[in-house]
């Protein structure tokens, strides 16, 4: 007898937790109070609002008690509450409900803008390669989430993000291998922030090839990345991870410094070597050498002419010269008589 209603308690305590249990786990079942973010739709608000339910919104540093709210919200339908970007995105905070006389009635929903961003890290090293974008092939790569989205466990469940791996010939993994088994890496559930995911790749396994590899996460928690797909919001920023044993990095270094070193030497060597100066000097220096050598070059030849006429004549040319004249004069002046 004792057994037979044991039996029917057990299996009206299952029922109980059947029941329950799917309320709690929702991810969409919002309790009065809880942080929703924006993009997200098909939210059930149903246990603190019905349709025709006003919600308003004060500025920061209004007084709420004393004034009227800055907007306001109605409610359609309760179990399709959508936080529309174009509505909400610029009025996050604290919405309140408001009661018959429009006074504010306590917190409805805490409107927030997600944030998502992704560590890649080489666990091997303790590294995070997310910055040089390499990784030596062989070394355990794990991840690091930071995100505000973890206040979805307030609602009972935590938030479910997925971590995208895209290899070189695209497409991309839905879970990843180590030495210690096969990880999902989809609907990872977090609840904390920053949440490690510890090692999950051993890159060097056979399973991926060398080259570069496009990392990033997401959260489509109730459509919110489809209605608000924005990177580092509800998407990531993607990071470019290259699997090989040769750091790029180095490889990349090696040809740049080259050019570096000819460029500096080449006007280096034409400054040096330039003629002007030489030439100039030369045409400087040169020129009052000739034109003082020409002048006395000059001068020789006009004052040797006359010396050397002077002394072809003999000493009595003069005397002979006058003696004809007067004879000549003489022999003249006798024919008149």
């Amino acid at each position: 007898m004792m057994k037979w209603r044991t039996k029917i308690c057990l299996t009206v305590m299952l029922g109980i937790f059947l029941l329950v249990f799917p309320a709690i786990a929702a991810i969409n079942t919002i309790s009065q109070g809880n942080t929703v973010f924006l993009g997200e739709d098909g939210l059930d608000i149903s246990s603190f609002a019905r349709s025709g339910t006003t919600f308003g919104y004060w500025e920061s540093g209004a007084s709420i008690a004393t004034s009227s709210p800055y907007d306001t919200y109605v409610v359609s339908d309760p179990t399709k509450f959508y936080v529309d970007p174009s509505k909400f995105g610029s009025e996050q905070g604290s919405w309140y409900l408001l009661d018959s006389s429009g006074k504010a009635n306590g917190v409805a929903v805490v409107v927030a803008e997600p944030k998502l961003n992704l560590r890649v890290e080489d666990k091997t090293v303790g590294v995070d390669v997310s910055v040089n974008k390499w990784v030596y092939r062989g070394d355990e790569v794990g991840f690091q989430i930071d995100t505000n989205l973890y206040t979805i466990s307030q609602r009972g469940t935590p938030a479910r993000i997925t971590i995208k791996v895209q290899p070189p010939g695209g497409g991309g993994y839905t879970a990843l291998v180590n030495d210690a088994g096969t990880h999902s890496i989809e609907n990872i559930q977090v609840s904390t922030s920053p949440f490690d995911t510890g090692a999950l790749w051993d890159t060097g396994n056979s399973l991926y090839t060398p080259g570069t590899y496009t990392i990033w996460a997401e959260c489509n928690v109730n459509h919110m990345k489809d209605n608000y797909g924005v990177m580092g919001k509800t998407e990531s920023t993607k990071t470019s991870l290259a699997n090989q044993e040769r750091n790029p990095l180095i490889e990349v270094s090696v040809p740049t410094t080259s050019p570096i070193i000819q460029v500096t030497q080449t006007p280096t060597t034409v400054i040096t070597t330039i003629p002007k100066t030489s030439q100039t000097t030369a045409v400087l220096t040169g020129t009052p050498t000739p034109a003082a050598t020409t002048i006395p070059a000059t001068i020789p030849p006009t004052s040797a002419t006359p010396v050397g006429t002077t002394q072809k004549k003999s000493p009595g040319f003069g005397i002979v010269v006058t003696a004809i004249a007067v004879t000549f004069i003489a022999v003249m002046a006798l024919k008149k008589q």
